[in-house]
Order: C-alpha cells, then structure tokens, then sequence
C-alpha cells in the first residue's frame, strides 16, 4: 500500500512538473513571437496543370510569333501537334497525344532567417530565404520530319524577402505572407532532329513573387514548428532556340525560302509558377 502511494506521488510530480513549466513559460513570455529566428523548411512542390502549352514560332525573325511553319508543299510542319510535357524518344515522335511524359513534381528544402514583432496579439516582421526545388516543367512539339522537340526549365536556386504578418493565439500564430523573389532558372533544349543546328539563349536569372500562409506553433521557450503553403511565380518568357541549316536541305521547313535565315522558338506558357506545401522549424533568439 505505501509502496502504491509512493507510485502515485511520483506521478503526479512528474505531470505537474511540465504544467508547472508550462505556467512558468506562459507567465514570464509574454511576446513568444518577438525576435530574430533561424531555421528552415521541407515539403514537397507541385505544378499547376498548363494543359494547351505549346511551342510557337518566329518564322521570319521578325519578333513576331505566331507564324506557321510550312513544308515544301505548304503544308504544316508541326501538324502532328504539341504536348505539355517532355517527349518519350522511344515512343513514336509523331504521336503527341501518347508521345510525352508528365511534368516532374518533387521536393523542395529551404533555410530562412527572420525577424519578427508582437504586439498584443499581432505578429509582424520580414524572412529572407534561400532554397531549391527538384521540379521540372516541359513543353514538346512534333514535326511530320518526322521529329519531336522539348523545352525543360528547372530552378537552380530561388531567394526571397517577404514580409509577414499574423495573429498569435497563446503559443500559435497563424500568418500570411508575401515577398519578391529571385530565381536562376535553368533551361535546355533537345531533339531527336540531327540535321538542323539549335541555340538556346536567354536570362537565367528572374524576379518574381511569393504568397502564402501557414501556422507556427512553439514547443519551447526557443523551438517553433509548424505548417507552411507557399505560391511561387516567375515571368520566363525570353527563352528562344534559333534553328538555322546546319547541314539540311534547302527545303527544309526552318529556312524554306524566302527567309532562309531560320526561325526562333519560344514557348507559349510564359510564366514559371508552381505550389509548396511545407514543414517548418525555427529556433528563435
């Protein structure tokens, strides 16, 4: 029997020692959100559906795009038709609708650093942030040569400055955010066409902006945790692949008389967008 009462007194010391912590913490923090923190973020990112992305064309180097490009017998080079995803080299490059691999999703990590202030119960403050996401976002078209030809872009690194602004309940802030953003944005080009000579050119780096939102939970005097969604966009729309002879006939569609110079592509889709969903961790000063 005192070896049972003994049990008990232990037990309720040891769940009145963290209640007892937990009033302590409450009394004697009365702004948990105030400070400068550090941490970082992991989740996963996934496009938006571009369904009708194709490529389009500068027939006559005009800067002007929109142009068909035609055959020797006037017909539509690219009749077979466009897809928004990458092409399957093994599959039959005149069958768009079958012929493309899906958009790549993936995971995204990022660090941040911050500065928040409380008031009351609003929350206010800046976080920069640096990361990367595993993403890729394709566009294909198909040519009656025949051929196929892919567009790819990825990001390299993004950066962003954003404010953000919430309400604490106790230990849990709710906030939203948004910022400018700054991205590298790697971009290739490839084909199953040997014949004609391909440049691709245009600015890596992008701005762009940031929106979200999420909630922030403390667990410690100095560790926070919590649930992030993020909207990230990028205007890309200065990417172009010259196609010039190389060693083609002279009746080949990208230099078919009278403008045999060549002719430039560009994707239709121009701007670069996708969603993050994302765990959080800080640990504030």
């Amino acid at each position: 029997m005192v070896k049972f009462l003994m049990a008990g007194a232990a037990a309720s010391a040891l769940f009145a020692s963290p209640v007892m912590a937990q009033d302590s913490y409450a009394e004697t923090d009365r702004a948990p959100f105030s400070g400068v923190y550090v941490g970082g973020s992991f989740g996963y990112d996934v496009q938006g559906n571009d369904a009708g992305s194709r490529m389009l064309f500068d027939r006559n180097l005009d800067g002007r795009f929109g142009d068909t490009v035609t055959t020797s017998a006037g017909g539509n080079a690219f009749s077979p038709g466009f897809c928004n995803g990458a092409a399957r080299s093994t599959l039959s490059p005149q069958n768009a609708a079958t012929g493309c691999n899906n958009d790549k999703d993936g995971i995204a990590y990022y660090g941040r650093v911050g500065l928040d202030h409380q008031a009351g119960n609003i929350v206010y403050g800046v976080v920069g942030e640096f990361g990367k996401t595993e993403i890729n976002d394709s566009v294909s078209a198909f040519s009656t040569t025949p051929a196929w030809y892919t567009l790819t872009r990825s990001v390299d690194w993004e950066a962003s400055v954003r404010g953000r602004a919430g309400y604490a309940a106790n230990n849990t802030l709710f906030y939203g955010t948004f910022g400018g953003g700054y991205a590298r944005i790697n971009r290739s080009f490839t084909t199953s066409n040997t014949a004609n000579a391909f440049a691709l050119s245009g600015d890596r780096n992008q701005f762009g902006f940031l929106g979200g939102g999420g909630i922030e939970q403390k667990i410690g005097r100095n560790v926070s945790i919590g649930m992030e969604y993020m909207y990230h966009q990028y205007r890309d729309d200065d990417t172009r692949v010259r196609v010039t002879q190389g060693t083609a006939l002279a009746t080949n569609p990208f230099v078919l008389a009278p403008n045999t110079a060549g002719t430039d592509i560009r994707r239709s889709d121009d701007k670069f967008r996708w969603h993050s969903l994302r765990a959080t961790a800080a640990f504030r000063f």
